[in-house]
């Protein structure tokens, strides 16, 4: 006892007197307070901020406890790591007693550092179990208004237009989306009240009159015969005492799409469905649990048809007052079916759900025909509408939501997936207020039917009081900002990050109109640039789960997953897109720092990697779709300029060696040697077939042919310059203008940034006069499109050709880490500047902490503002060429003891750093 309370004594004494370090950011789990965790052994995660430089954690202290009083004592009940000497901050896994299913636990850390400073959490952090096996749920059972025909189960789904003559003939989507309720009664002091709950397709849950969380589409969609995903709520605050009312209301998303207007596919796993436990505990120390059975009641919903794909339509006077709250009669009802419910298993859904993220108000309302009004957003998104509608009972008004309008002004959904539309019937009572809960759709126009502006309705026209834009897509939290002195530049970040907000969904999707699917290819072609603004951790580790329970038993990970439907040829295999499972547990572990990943999916990678090979003839793989979307001569489509054989092969090659690093990682040596002697061959046979050693070309010498082997490693060193040089040479000769697709582009960017060739990246994307996205931007796009041309006939909000947006953080403001480094441990920060962008900026928050790079060349000298998180250490690059001067916070850098001159370096000052603002000035 006198040890522990010595202990103590020195820690707070030293904590007062030493250096200014605070902990910040606690994350379990890589989460802030998670609830639903399932994972037996979860990991802690913290960041350091501190006013010293050089700051490094050498010890941390980590106390979990059962209730968050207890660690007021430092009583960690449950586990008490005690002082361990380490300077990791991320990951560090719990060790302690046995963990029970849905319970609260609690924790703080103390840390120490190498300046004799010591910190202590200021708050206490918690996360909650989740329920850990089926028994977890006691007597919960799925519910719905009714079971559905065997006979009309349509999984795997039907592609559908699509020439396929079965579809015409099979029934989806004839069934009732229902509400349910449920009264239950609280009868003394409550001191916790969770919900667990599913819905399939999806769910609305209210308690009380109120909705619970502010969850959309919840929850994320996935293959419903393999894992359905469920929620955790803290529902204490709206629990009350005497008669309390649970309501949910369900509808179809991909678990059941009708068979009616616009579908790009079919499926049928069931009717919508439901299942609930809500775990009431007392002060007292008991508890209650209220679980979905045949004591529920079920009703007709107002929503009387919804499709993820179609639309939604609502009738106000299907509408029952008070549905969803206590003292409502319910005897009409028909008592909940107990149905059979997804066959997946239930798992708790981790990381950020889809929410409404945003309010656009309407810039522009103008009348279009006798019965029509055109409202411009002046922005393309994801979304749904919100309305305030007056009128009479029975009236019923349309909204045609698009992305592009015709000459005339009207609606154009003909390359969106049409119709599709939101349908609202009034109950005539004062201003009724809706939104569709339960689909979305990518516009920036919608077109109103049979009704007018509040100001200009006449007669018995319908009057819109108002209409918003609310913009949907997954919560990742933003990590990242840029902005620089070139507009251009400005106006192509935004062009991008609104493409890539629209299809941050569930799933990472290409459009958020006409497929909504997970196309995979963009998942790590655009992952950088993603991973730059966004904290992805959860929605690719779900990613990687879904190829997982996706792969075929040949080891093919399709083009899309969750797989709904099986499409044909290189849509269904195309390697450049299922390389995703190979690529993304090695982007995870390397952004994240998380191995976990690769441990999990590893039989997935070498089965795909080994389902490859059995498809290589001589290790060259001819199969796919190739650089998709290159600027050729012909209609966008299939590559055009680079063979399929070069970007498959690059892609296979590169897949093997990220095996090969992993298996040393994971320590299998075996395996490890058996993916370098693969590789080898492949780059061989590569190689052999497609480079011309005389003229030191590859293949067609087109920009993706030139630039993919250059960075995934399949080019000799002794080759390397003169290959640099023919791409350089090759796209000056071709006016600068860009001509890789959805494949090759990332890869050029990501060769010319890193040979050196910063202006020419800059040159070649500063342009309006040729497709790219100054063109785009030109032709009034908003978000980024699906052509480089932003041709009208495909999509106008797209996320696959967003690759520069990567460039803007890790070329331009040159934040980047270390090839050997994971999770931005070692930094480096190598900025390139280029004539057109004098100044700019650019953050990043990594797991450690938030990284700035701040130039501005305007003067006669050149200034650079950076930060580097506590706890890691940094490379830093600046062009200075020899005999210039380099301050720091206006001394000379040799005056710095805590700066480390390393010399020069292809005309760059090079040193390093420890944490801390730096402010270099060179001239």
């Amino acid at each position: 006892m006198k040890k522990h309370l010595f202990g103590t004594l020195c820690f707070f004494v030293t904590y007062f007197a030493g250096a200014q370090t605070k902990i910040t950011n606690l994350r379990c789990e890589n989460l802030h307070n998670p609830l639903g965790l399932e994972t037996l052994q979860p990991r802690f995660s913290w960041q350091l901020q501190s006013t010293s430089r050089n700051v490094l954690q050498t010890s941390y202290r980590i106390l979990v406890a059962d209730d968050p009083a207890k660690l007021e004592s430092d009583n960690g009940n449950m586990w008490d790591s005690k002082q361990v000497n380490s300077g990791e901050s991320v990951w560090i896994p719990y060790a302690g007693k046995p963990l029970q299913p849905a319970r609260y636990y609690y924790w703080k850390v103390m840390v120490w550092d190498n300046k004799g400073g010591a910190a202590s959490s200021d708050s206490v952090a918690y996360w909650q179990m989740g329920l850990l096996q089926a028994a977890d749920w006691g007597n919960a059972k799925w519910i719905g208004y009714n079971e559905m025909d065997p006979a009309k189960r349509i999984v795997p789904g039907i592609h559908a237009p699509g020439g396929n003559k079965d579809y015409k003939t099979r029934v989806s989507g004839d069934h009732i989306l229902p509400v349910l309720r449920k009264s239950f009664t609280i009868n003394k002091p409550v001191r916790r009240a969770t919900a667990f709950v599913s819905g399939v397709g999806h769910y609305e849950l209210h308690i009380n009159g109120a909705k619970v969380g502010d969850h959309f589409l919840a929850p994320g969609w996935t293959f419903y015969d393999k894992r359905v995903l469920y929620n955790a709520f803290d529902v204490t605050k709206q629990v009350t005492n005497g008669v309390n009312a649970i309501g949910v209301l369900l509808g179809n998303g991909f678990y059941n799409i009708p068979n009616v207007r616009y579908r790009k596919l079919l499926t049928a796993f069931g009717n919508p469905a439901m299942i609930m436990k809500l775990l009431v505990e007392y002060t007292d120390g008991t508890k209650t649990e209220i679980v979905s059975d045949n004591s529920w009641k079920a009703e007709k919903s107002p929503i009387v048809f919804s499709s993820i794909y179609s639309g939604e339509e609502y009738d106000a006077n299907l509408e029952q007052e008070g549905w969803n709250k206590a003292g409502f009669n319910d005897a009409s009802w028909k008592a909940a079916t107990i149905v059979k419910g997804p066959a997946g298993k239930l798992m708790a859904e981790q990381g950020y759900p889809l929410k409404v993220m945003r309010t656009i108000p309407v810039q522009s309302v103008i009348k279009t025909s006798d019965s029509t009004y055109l409202y411009d957003f002046g922005q393309n998104a994801s979304g749904i509408i919100h309305i305030q509608v007056k009128g009479k009972q029975g009236q019923q008004v349309k909204f045609y939501p698009v992305e592009l309008i015709t000459k005339d002004k009207r609606a154009n959904q003909k390359n969106t997936g049409r119709p599709f539309y939101f349908s609202y019937t009034l109950k005539g009572k004062g201003a009724e207020e809706w939104e569709p809960r339960f689909t979305y759709y990518g516009f920036r126009y919608v077109e109103v039917v049979h009704a007018a502006p509040e100001n200009e309705a006449k007669g018995n026209q319908a009057a819109i009081v108002n209409m918003t834009m609310l913009h949907t897509h997954n919560a990742n939290p933003r990590i990242g900002t840029f902005s620089c002195s070139e507009e251009l530049f400005d106006k192509t970040f935004s062009l991008i990050d609104w493409a890539i907000r629209s299809n941050m969904q569930s799933v990472v999707t290409d459009c958020p109109h006409r497929e909504k699917l997970g196309w995979l290819e963009q998942t790590y072609l655009m992952g950088e640039s993603i991973h730059y603004n966004y904290d992805i951790y959860h929605l690719y580790r779900k990613l990687v789960t879904d190829m997982m329970a996706d792969q075929t038993p040949e080891g093919l990970v399709p083009d899309i997953t969750p797989e709904y439907v099986s499409f044909e040829g290189g849509f269904r295999d195309s390697p450049e897109w299922g390389s995703a499972a190979v690529i993304l547990p090695w982007m995870l572990y390397k952004w994240y720092g998380d191995k976990s990943v690769m441990q999990q999916a590893w039989p997935m990678m070498t089965k795909y990697v080994d389902y490859l090979g059995s498809k290589a003839k001589g290790h060259i793989l001819s199969h796919g779709l190739g650089d998709w979307y290159d600027l050729g001569p012909k209609f966008p489509g299939m590559a055009q300029l680079t063979p399929i054989e070069i970007t498959a092969t690059a892609i296979y090659y590169y897949d093997i060696a990220l095996l090969a690093q992993m298996a040393e990682l994971l320590q299998k040596p075996a395996e490890a040697a058996k993916y370098k002697s693969l590789a080898a061959q492949v780059k061989l046979a590569f190689n052999a077939r497609f480079f011309n050693a005389q003229t030191k070309v590859y293949s067609t010498g087109s920009q993706t042919a030139m630039a993919m082997p250059l960075v995934v490693g399949l080019v000799d060193e002794n080759n390397r310059p003169a290959v640099f040089k023919n791409l350089v040479d090759s796209i000056n000769k071709n006016g600068k203008a860009l001509t890789a697709g959805d494949v090759g582009f990332h890869f050029l960017v990501q060769a010319l940034s890193d040979g050196g060739a910063a202006q020419l990246v800059y040159d070649m994307n500063s342009r309006e006069d040729v497709p790219g996205y100054g063109f785009q931007l030109k032709k009034g796009a908003t978000a980024l499109t699906e052509s480089w041309a932003a041709l009208e006939e495909v999509s106008n909000n797209h996320l696959m050709l967003g690759h520069l947006m990567q460039w803007f953080y890790d070329g331009l403001a040159g934040i980047r880490q270390a090839d050997t480094s994971v999770g931005y441990r070692h930094i480096e920060i190598r900025p390139e500047p280029v004539i057109g962008v004098d100044k700019g900026k650019a953050s990043f928050v990594s797991p450690f902490g938030t990284i700035y790079s701040e130039w501005d060349h305007q003067y006669s000298w050149r200034v650079f503002t950076i930060t580097i998180p506590a706890n890691t250490t940094a490379t830093i690059y600046l062009p200075s060429p020899k005999g210039t001067t380099i301050l720091e916070s206006n001394m000379p850098l040799k005056s710095h003891r805590d700066i480390k001159w390393l010399g020069y370096q292809n005309g760059k000052a090079v040193f390093k750093t420890g944490s801390g603002k730096y402010k270099f000035i060179i001239r």
